[in-house]
C-alpha cells in the first residue's frame, strides 16, 4: 500500500518541509508506515517520486523525479528536496502490488500539463486489464510506459477528459482546465473501472475484486483527490488533509535545524492559503491534520 503527500499553496515552499523534515515526512513513511491496511510491512521501498511545477516560463509540464532506490536510502532526493522550491508538489513512495521494480512503475505519472499519483489497487486487475485498455483511444493506449494498474487508471482518466470534450492535448488556459472538469473526469473513471469489474465472468470472480482507489490529480493550478473503496463493509486505505495560511517547524525545533520536528498548519485568518493532502499526517500532533 503505497502512500503519497499532496501540497498546494499560494506561494513557494521547499520540498524538504515536506519531503524531509517533518517528524513523519513522507521519507519517514517509506520506512515507518503506520496507518497501512496492509499490516504485514511497513515498507514502501519499491521506489519513490517527486513532481511539482516551476515557473511558467519553462513551461506548463511538471518537473518529475523518480527512482527505484528506496526513498530512505536516495542522497539525491535530499540534495534536491534541500534545493527546491515550488507552489505545488505531489511525492509518493511505492509499495508494488501490480508491476515490476522500474522507474517506468513510480508515481506521480504525467501527460502534458496533467500530473496523477495513485495509492490502492483495482480489484480483479488480471481479469480487467485487457479490456480496460481496449477501452481507451489509441492515444492514451500508447501513453502507457509501464504496467501498473495505477498508470492505466490514468490513461482511464486522460479518455474520460477527452470523451467529455476536454482534450487533454489542449491548451488549457490561464488556470487549467479547472476543479470541475478534473472533478467530473475523475469520478467518471471510477465508473468505469466499477463496471469493469462488473463485467467480470462469473467462474473468475473468485478473486478480490475489491477496489482502493485514492487518486491525486492536478493540471498545474487546480487538484482533486479522492479517498475511494468500491466495498461497503471494508475500509478505504487512509487519506488526511490540513489547510491553513503558514506550514512551519514548531519553535522548540528551532535551535538545531538538521533536527527533524513536528510541523504545524497555522491559520492567521478565514483564508486557506495552503492545503495539504497525505495518507499519512507529517506530524501526529493532535488537530494538524484531519482524516478525510
Amino acid at each position: 500500500m503505497c502512500r503519497f503527500l499532496v501540497y498546494k499553496g499560494k506561494d513557494e515552499i521547499l520540498l524538504s518541509k515536506l519531503i524531509l523534515d517533518p517528524t513523519h515526512s513522507i521519507l519517514t513513511q517509506s520506512y515507518d508506515s503506520r496507518l497501512r491496511l496492509d499490516h504485514r510491512r511497513p515498507h514502501n521501498g519499491d521506489g519513490f517520486g517527486v513532481g511539482y511545477y516551476t515557473d511558467p516560463r519553462l513551461g506548463p509540464e511538471p518537473c518529475i523525479f523518480t527512482s527505484t532506490i528506496p526513498a530512505w536510502n536516495c542522497i539525491n532526493l535530499e540534495r534536491l528536496a534541500s534545493k527546491t522550491v515550488s507552489p505545488l508538489i505531489f511525492a509518493h513512495v511505492r509499495a508494488t502490488t501490480e508491476g515490476n521494480l522500474s522507474d517506468s512503475n513510480c508515481h506521480p505519472f504525467s501527460y502534458r500539463s496533467l500530473m496523477w499519483m495513485h495509492n490502492g489497487g483495482i480489484g480483479g486487475w488480471r481479469h480487467v486489464k485487457r479490456r480496460l485498455a481496449a477501452s481507451v483511444g489509441d492515444q492514451w493506449f500508447v501513453n502507457v510506459q509501464g504496467s501498473t494498474d495505477s498508470e492505466w487508471a490514468f490513461a482511464l482518466f486522460l479518455d474520460s477528459m477527452d470523451r467529455m470534450g476536454f482534450s487533454p492535448d489542449a491548451e488549457p488556459g490561464e488556470n487549467g482546465f479547472g476543479h470541475t472538469v478534473l472533478r467530473k473526469a475523475i469520478l467518471k473513471t471510477i465508473e468505469r473501472i466499477n463496471r469493469l469489474i462488473e463485467e467480470i465472468p462469473d467462474q473468475d470472480k473468485a478473486d478480490d475484486h475489491r477496489s482502493l482507489l485514492n487518486f491525486a490529480v492536478t493540471d498545474g493550478h487546480s487538484v482533486v483527490c479522492t479517498r475511494y473503496v468500491s466495498s461497503t463493509t471494508d475500509e478505504a486505505a487512509s487519506l488526511f488533509f490540513s489547510s491553513g495560511t503558514s506550514w512551519k517547524k514548531e519553535d522548540r525545533f528551532f535551535g538545531n535545524p538538521d533536527e527533524k520536528g513536528d510541523y504545524k498548519m497555522e491559520r492567521r485568518d478565514k483564508g486557506a492559503d495552503i492545503v495539504l493532502v497525505a495518507s499519512e499526517p507529517l506530524t501526529f500532533e493532535r488537530g494538524q491534520l484531519s482524516k478525510e
